[in-house]
């Protein structure tokens, strides 16, 4: 047997069993055929072989994001951005929202996204007032970068039906001012509400799809865990197999059964019809069952036992009571799913668990890897739970990076327990790491960066107590993934017979100073044995 390409003069990170390093990897069709030494593989070279010299750089398996957002990520791509270089203050994102009014038809809408408030000079929201001077003539909304907040117009809260007597809804709030009158900031459930109004056509999903897809692509990514979009989430789920059947999609999907908006409906419509997880193939499978429990970290809203650091009469958001989630998530457990949740805060944590024990309790399953999406503050006795449950946790190591500022603000000592990978590593739980984007940037090697060494970008350390090691970062972001999709056996580590799903990295990861893992580049991605970029070619 002949190998399509052959990779020589590595660093192999193989992420087996004992995680070996090799030198050399023969990829023939879609397959992995051989790993090992040039003298091992030579066999499999002909005078057709593509024979890529490494020089010593680093191949890894294919990353897995085990907790994106790949249609928003891709939609917003279609809207402003609030973190494009030049914008520092409100006056900057109101002339950008400005600028894409005058080229929007009117009555249409203008979104604005990855909006972070302590990120501008003024440290404060956009006004109702504000976007109203931008237009008049079409719905304006600027969508928080936890994607649990936004700040509309008078139009865009006009459309979806919200007035000075309407009420907030259950897990979220209308913001108002004293004298009652609406500052066009909603939260959580309001938020989440108002894109019944605000979602994206059906051929912008699909354009922004393919354009989130090529990025993914180019930082090494090749599987992605979807954790769902506003709207209606068949309808989602519908455009992404259409796109992927038509190659629009390069990246493998592991579809979370879930949406930002209304997700326990969502979930008992997919129970009631049938599909339960692990429907599908290699490019497209239905994943868990996921409804909200709590906020963003950042908000702060999630649910904590002990109120937050910065407010003492403050302990978050909570979506549902103990008896609604077991009876939602509990519904779909019975049915064959595997069941997740997002869920930041240890109170939410704890209610998801009590859950999981309920559920397990009435219909035991082995193998069922029930999830936790985030898992903000997993205290030592959840852990101790999470451990003897059997549950897969999806922490986001990247939040660390970029909020700690913050989390120390709201959380206080809390922050050592947070995303805690080592604890996890010490208690055999199983973590498969997730960027959460577009909630934060979604590079895997600035991922594997922040649990490396669990300080922010100025330097600043946070939970030092939680860093992991290269290589244990490097796992959580491949075959933690594939384990946590049921995939372990078919993707995740560079063995033979595996998928050919491959990353080249433009220096050794395991010699590189730990402090600049994040300056790491992707030079070349693989996904079903074909090179699908490559930073030396226009492809």
């Amino acid at each position: 047997m002949k190998a399509n390409v052959v990779f020589i003069n590595g660093e192999v990170v193989t992420v087996d069993e004992k995680n070996r390093i090799a030198e050399c990897v023969a990829v023939k069709n879609n397959r992995i055929i051989g790993v090992g030494s040039m003298e091992e593989i030579r066999e499999f070279i002909s005078e057709e072989t593509n024979v890529i010299d490494l020089e010593g750089k680093s191949l890894l398996p294919g990353f897995i994001d085990a907790h994106l957002h790949l249609t928003i990520y891709g939609t917003n791509l279609l809207g402003v951005s609030c973190i494009a270089p030049h914008i520092h203050s409100v006056e900057d994102i109101l002339r950008d929202l400005h600028k894409k009014a005058h080229e929007t038809p009117k009555g249409h809408w203008v979104r604005a996204w990855g909006f972070n408030e302590n990120l501008l000079t003024e440290k404060r929201f956009p006004t109702k007032e504000e976007l109203d001077q931008v237009s008049t003539e079409h719905p304006i909304v600027i969508i928080r970068t936890c994607n649990h907040t936004s700040i509309a117009n008078t139009l865009a809260l006009e459309i979806a039906g919200i007035s000075e007597n309407t009420k907030n809804p259950e897990g979220g709030i209308i913001e108002r001012n004293q004298d009652g009158s609406l500052t066009g900031k909603l939260m959580e459930n309001a938020h989440m509400q108002l894109f019944n109004y605000a979602s994206y056509t059906n051929e912008e999903m699909r354009k922004g799809m393919k354009l989130a897809s090529e990025e993914f692509i180019q930082a090494g990514i090749t599987s992605v865990h979807d954790a769902g979009a506003y709207g209606e989430g068949s309808e989602a789920l519908r455009i992404m197999q259409q796109a992927i059947n038509a190659h629009e999609i390069k990246v493998r999907v592991y579809a979370i059964i879930g949406s930002l908006t209304n997700s326990h409906d969502f979930v008992q419509k997919m129970v009631e019809a049938g599909p339960i997880t692990g429907l599908g193939n290699e490019r497209f499978k239905i994943g868990p069952a996921k409804v909200f429990t709590d906020g963003s970290s950042t908000g702060p809203t999630i649910a904590t036992r002990e109120p937050y650091h910065h407010n003492h009469h403050d302990y978050g958001l909570i979506y549902y009571s103990q008896e609604e989630l077991d009876r939602i998530l509990g519904e779909a457990h019975k049915k064959g799913f595997q069941i997740t949740a997002h869920a930041q805060g240890d109170k939410a944590i704890e209610m998801l668990l009590n859950c999981f024990e309920k559920a397990l309790s009435e219909s035991p399953r082995e193998n069922h890897r029930h999830r936790i999406e985030h898992a903000g503050i997993a205290s030592p006795d959840l852990q101790e739970r999470m451990q003897k449950l059997g549950v897969v946790i999806i922490p986001n190591p990247v939040f660390m990076y970029v909020n700690e500022e913050k989390y120390l603000e709201y959380y206080g000592e809390r922050v050592n327990v947070m995303y805690p990978a080592q604890d996890y590593l010490e208690k055999g739980i199983v973590a498969a790491f997730g960027s959460d984007a577009p909630v934060t940037f979604v590079n895997p090697l600035l991922g594997i960066h922040a649990a490396v060494n669990r300080e922010t970008e100025e330097g600043t350390p946070v939970g030092k107590n939680q860093c992991i090691s290269v290589m244990d970062a490097i796992r959580a972001y491949t075959w933690n993934g594939a384990y946590a999709s049921f995939d372990e056996n078919n993707k995740g580590s560079i063995e033979v017979g595996k998928l050919a799903d491959l990353v080249v990295l433009d220096k050794s990861i395991l010699q590189v100073d730990i402090t600049k893992i994040k300056d790491i580049q992707v030079e070349l991605t693989m996904m079903d044995g074909e090179i699908l970029y490559d930073c030396h070619k226009v492809m």
